[in-house]
């Protein structure tokens, strides 16, 4: 995000580039800034994580929307187009975009997994002034260069992540709240190794007989595990990572559309199209075309 993080920047706009969240779906990325608002929905292959430290701003997911104020947290699944359309003038806020190798290390109830995968949002009260210190701080420590210090970042956000489920918290989808508490439990190993060999070679020619034998499992349990834990198939997920990527370039660069689809791992444009339009509702081209007219 391109912005001062010394000053608000009035009616600031988010401008995703090959460097962002979108273009780089595998890493995790920490914030601290004003949130700016975003010209359409985006999506991207991280769960996000925001706590607002000073004003209030406006989420519009694909089934229901809602607004943060100071001193509260959110947990979505950022495969599911979504987008910001409202930031106060002096609000600032801080979190992350955890790749789901990360997420699936926390030990979290299975049926919260199963619910932010299916598109519903987490919301907490339940924060205090150590998170005011602790979000700046794991950001500047994950950007300083130093190895240990961005390692105990990671670790400390899992850690904070995990303890919103153990107090109260709000659950939010289809326009509904309920409101709950639950235990933790232990993440799958499979899917943490599933998770990692996707990462590093989601723009390769992989499927998921390959998927499967990188985490030493049959195929068919594979495919079972991997559902049953992100209510989403090995293919899906490989296909967001490469449609996150794809949708920083269109955006952005000047490349052709195939060349758009060769760069993020599909074999043709048709397969490329096809995938696009079930996210996006509409051709790469259009796409392309209707985000820089809405920037203009």
């Amino acid at each position: 995000m391109k912005l001062s993080e010394s000053k608000i920047v009035e009616r600031a706009i988010y401008r995703p580039s090959p460097s962002s969240i979108e273009g780089t779906p595998t890493r995790l990325h920490f914030f601290h800034a004003h949130p700016a608002i975003m010209l359409g929905p985006h999506w991207h292959a991280q769960v996000e994580v925001n706590y607002v430290m000073r004003g209030s701003m406006h989420y519009r997911m694909a089934d229901h929307d809602f607004r943060l104020h100071a001193g509260q947290m959110c947990l979505f699944w950022g495969g599911q187009p979504h987008r910001m359309d409202e930031s106060s003038d002096d609000s600032i806020y801080a979190g992350g975009h955890l790749p789901l190798v990360h997420f699936f290390r926390m030990r979290l109830p299975p049926a919260i997994s199963a619910m932010l995968m299916g598109g519903a949002t987490m919301l907490t009260s339940e924060t205090d002034a150590a998170d005011d210190q602790n979000f700046p701080r794991w950001r500047n420590w994950a950007h300083s260069g130093d190895e240990v210090k961005a390692q105990h970042a990671v670790e400390e956000l899992l850690l904070r992540l995990e303890r919103m489920f153990m107090e109260p918290y709000t659950i939010v989808s289809s326009g509904k709240e309920l409101r709950t508490g639950s235990a933790s439990a232990s993440p799958s190993p499979g899917v943490v190794r599933m998770c990692d060999f996707i990462a590093a070679n989601f723009l390769d020619e992989i499927d998921a007989g390959d998927i499967a034998a990188a985490a030493g499992l049959h195929p068919k349990y594979a495919m079972n595990l991997f559902r049953k834990s992100t209510g989403m198939t090995l293919i899906a997920y490989l296909t967001l990572l490469r449609l996150s990527r794809a949708q920083a370039m269109l955006m952005n660069g000047k490349e052709s559309i195939l060349q758009v689809a060769m760069d993020s791992g599909f074999g043709s444009v048709s397969a490329f199209n096809k995938a696009f339009r079930q996210i996006a509702g509409m051709p790469p081209s259009d796409f392309r075309r209707d985000i820089r007219a809405t920037a203009r």
